[in-house]
């Protein structure tokens, strides 16, 4: 019988797990579980597998279609969210809007759509405060208008839909890659070589289920292109990189984590990154970073560059990054 086993090890922001046993072999992962799961359906079992949520021994296991040997299995059930999130009046820094869309300047510490830890005060609540009953629900009840997210921790410029239509047309222009997006990361070391490109697959790490990875086989295609705009620091021995770079990077794919993985990936991960910063910065930057009061990852999504899917009209935004990264830029300077 599965039992719901909530590991307290876990920082499951309120899921709980599943412990299933198999005793024999299976034809297909998916139908063991799901007929040893009679209160949940297939389908949502194929969706769990797909996001990374089934284990066994630790390992996560990425195909519903596979054979499923005797084992205990762990199936990772995320909280349940609200479906039908309240308008809120929150503040939005609007940089363009129309009867078709919206266009905002997200900030930092604001999720884009509900989800378990953070159920209020995210970007959706906020549009349908502001832009009422209008707001497409193409996306889905829990979130109307949206095409593309930033992290809770990103900020930086993101367009939404009003209706339908719209919402069709931004997603095909998404899905082409057909959409100018750059970001500004300020990155612990300076990635090598200092511009390039990347190019990789991005899934689900086989180690940590909450983290993404780039994968030898799998996962999707990740392409950044970037650019080290400056760097900061000189480095403690001759021949040493720099101590911190400001580096422009440009997406033309958008997969979660993207930039964060691809940078760390070239030794350079994100300043204050709590997920992919791997190893403590020089000392200098650490008190850099902690005078400057930045308490996320250093990373703002300065450029939007699209084509309006109704009227056509060649739009482009572009922002700042806000005043804690400026603030985190302006002490590395002074390194």
């Amino acid at each position: 019988m599965p039992v719901p086993a909530p590991d307290p090890d876990d920082d499951l922001d309120g899921a709980s797990v599943l412990e299933v046993r198999l005793d024999a072999r299976h034809a297909r992962l998916d139908k063991a579980l799901s007929d040893a799961l009679p209160d949940v359906s297939r389908a949502r079992l194929q969706a769990l597998i797909a996001a990374g949520a089934v284990t066994l021994d630790g390992h996560i296991l990425s195909s519903g279609s596979r054979s499923a040997g005797p084992g205990e299995y762990r199936i990772l059930m995320p909280a349940p969210v609200a479906a039908d999130p309240e308008p809120e009046e929150v503040p939005l820094t609007v940089l363009f809007e129309d009867e078709h869309l919206i266009v905002v300047d997200k900030p930092a510490g604001m999720a884009t759509h509900p989800a378990p830890g953070s159920e209020t005060g995210t970007l959706v609540n906020a549009l349908l405060h502001h832009c009422g009953d209008t707001l497409s629900g193409i996306g889905g009840v829990a979130r109307p208008g949206i095409v593309h997210r930033l992290d809770k921790g990103t900020s930086g410029v993101m367009v939404a839909a009003k209706h339908d239509r719209a919402h069709q047309g931004l997603t095909a222009l998404f899905a082409a890659h057909d959409i100018e997006r750059t970001y500004i990361a300020l990155t612990r070391g300076t990635p090598t070589p200092e511009r390039g490109r990347i190019e990789s697959r991005l899934g689900r790490s086989a180690h940590d289920r909450k983290k993404m990875a780039v994968l030898k086989t799998g996962g999707r295609e990740a392409i950044t292109d970037y650019v080290v705009e400056r760097t900061f620091g000189q480095p403690a021995r001759a021949g040493g990189a720099p101590l911190a770079a400001r580096v422009a990077c440009t997406l033309h794919t958008g997969r979660t984590h993207q930039i964060r993985v691809h940078m760390a990936s070239r030794g350079a991960p994100l300043l204050g990154d709590p997920v992919y910063g791997s190893g403590p910065p020089a000392g200098s930057v650490r008190d850099a970073l902690a005078a400057s009061g930045l308490i996320r990852q250093a990373l703002h999504a300065a450029i939007l560059g699209f084509v309006h899917p109704i009227t056509d009209e060649t739009l482009r935004f572009e922002t700042a990054p806000p005043e804690d990264m400026r603030d985190l830029q302006s002490r590395l300077e002074a390194l």
